[in-house]
């Protein structure tokens, strides 16, 4: 009688086990370990924004968010929109209200992950309609309302960047932007610590063609919708979305 009891007891166990290690899985595949927004930019005002009417930084979304509420405007969303140099200028092209305010970096090699070849373009047509691309394969014209250059890209035609390595230990605090398949776009920014490959394969998941790197340790996202108010922090360009 003592083995059955010990028999089903084992059985038990290991089920315990399965299902915990199935349900550590699924939360990392599913996104719970990512904060994710997703803005249709033809029907939501998503902007860019570097500096205010004076010509100082914003730096941080708590300033952005007293700039917009001075002009009746509430911040819904907000996100630090890609690398900057020492003084908070963008390190690659800058376009914001169709003025190229920061021109494109076409310089291959150099140190950090901007330079991870190949890194890329977000940008926002006058039509709201957005794309992420290859820094290679933009195309700028009139039509382009916004634009942020950053990198690396971490999916390039549905296929993860090649010089991503699976399990790799370089973990920090990550976020970036991808097209979904129906033309909305998706922003995700890890609530933990995660390398280039989880947070390229997310996007992949989720069924994005071209996604970009838009920063490391410094991300903060700004989405009290979903009990999220980082309103600090320091960066150059922040893309965000507001109301009246």
């Amino acid at each position: 009688m003592k083995k059955i009891i010990f028999f089903f007891v084992v059985l038990l166990l290991i089920g315990f086990i399965s299902f915990t290690v199935t349900k550590t899985s699924k939360d990392t595949t599913d996104g719970a370990q990512l904060l994710t927004y997703i803005v249709d930019p033809t029907k939501q005002q998503l902007r860019f924004y570097w500096k205010n009417k004076k010509g100082e930084n914003y730096i941080n979304f708590q300033n952005l968010k007293t700039d917009l509420e001075q002009n009746n405007q509430e911040l819904v969303f907000a996100m630090n929109g890609g690398m900057y140099n020492k003084d908070l200028s963008p390190q690659g092209l800058y376009i914001e209200n169709g003025k190229t305010l920061a021109t494109l970096n076409t310089t291959k090699e150099g140190y950090g992950n901007f330079y991870l070849q190949p890194n890329g373009i977000f940008y926002l047509t006058r039509a709201g309609k957005p794309g992420v691309c290859v820094t290679d394969d933009f195309e700028q014209d009139e039509s382009i309302q916004y634009a942020t250059q950053s990198g690396p890209m971490l999916l390039i035609d549905g296929q993860v960047h090649s010089k991503f390595t699976k399990g790799s230990k370089n973990l920090h605090i990550r976020n970036g932007v991808g097209v979904l398949s129906n033309g909305n776009l998706l922003f995700a920014m890890s609530k933990e610590k995660i390398n280039f490959y989880d947070l390229a394969s997310f996007f992949k998941e989720q069924g994005c063609k071209n996604a970009l790197y838009l920063d490391g340790f410094v991300s903060k996202t700004y989405l009290p919708v979903k009990d999220w108010e980082q309103l600090d922090g320091t960066f150059g360009v922040i893309i965000g979305e507001s109301k009246r």
